[in-house]
Formats: structure tokens, C-alpha cells, sequence
């Protein structure tokens, strides 16, 4: 496993409210996708309990091997994506959000790994996207977090 990017946030929200959010994972991926920079418009394709499909105004998002472990202390979600940005980029990467109890709500940890993007547009996503797209997601899922209610 390379690791690619690793960074944390913290979230001001339970983390009960994470394993309800936690378990419609259709929903979640929709929600904080929706949330991302650039991305206008954000649709659900497919949904079962192991993959989810996404359509985004720059191409269709794949997340497979879903796999979420609720603990009574923590929230594990990790899978496998494919992006595939037109027809001339395609990200596949290994993601895993770890959701832990803090003082002020909960601590969110992502780490995206296994990076791998051919071409020359690839090359420039894995060189130079790493901050931008990880700091990106870490504040869609804080925002996506603390904006819902139950």
C-alpha cells in the first residue's frame, strides 16, 4: 500500500451520527461528493450493499468492495475507486475513513493509497492533485457531517 494522502479533520458531530450516515453509504458517497470544488452536478447511478456508482459533471465515479465496520468507539469505511474524468483520465485509488470520538465530535482520518493514473494528465493528477483533492474531500465530508440533521 503506497500512500498517497493521509490527513484528518475535525468534525463537529456525533459519532452516532456518523454510523446512521455510515449506513447508507449510496446517500453519504452522494452527499459529500455533491460538496466537492467544480463538481456541479452529482447523481446516484447504482447502489447495493457493496458498490456504489456516481455520476458527476465531469464523468461517472465507481466505488466497489464497500466495506464499513461499526465499533461502539469507531467508524471504519474503506473501498476501491475507479474515476473516470471524460475519456482521457482514469483514477483508481484504495480510500479509508477512520471516524474516532473527540473532545469537540469526532476526529476524521482519510488516507487515499495506491494511486494510479496513466498518461500524461495522470501523471500530473498523482504529482501535483494529492493536497488539493485530499484537503478537498476531508472538508466535503466535515461539511456533508455537520450539515445534515437526523
Amino acid at each position: 500500500m503506497v500512500v498517497w494522502f493521509d490527513g484528518t479533520s475535525e468534525v463537529d458531530c456525533s459519532l452516532d451520527r456518523v454510523k446512521r450516515v455510515a449506513g447508507n453509504a449510496g446517500e453519504h458517497f452522494v452527499g459529500v461528493v455533491g460538496l466537492m470544488p467544480g463538481l456541479t452536478s452529482v447523481e446516484l447511478v447504482e447502489h447495493d450493499g457493496r458498490s456504489v456508482t456516481i455520476r458527476t459533471n465531469e464523468g461517472l465515479m465507481t466505488r466497489t468492495d464497500v466495506s464499513t465496520v461499526v465499533d461502539a468507539d469507531r467508524v471504519v469505511v474503506e473501498f476501491d475507486e475507479r474515476y473516470e474524468a471524460g475519456s482521457k483520465l482514469t483514477v483508481k485509488s484504495h480510500f479509508s475513513e477512520e471516524f474516532v470520538p473527540s473532545d469537540g465530535g469526532v476526529t476524521y482520518r482519510l488516507v487515499i493509497s495506491d494511486v494510479s493514473a496513466p498518461g500524461l494528465l495522470g501523471f500530473f493528477y498523482r504529482r501535483f492533485g494529492r493536497s488539493k483533492i485530499g484537503n478537498s474531500l476531508l472538508a466535503a465530508q466535515k461539511a456533508f457531517l455537520e450539515a445534515s440533521t437526523d
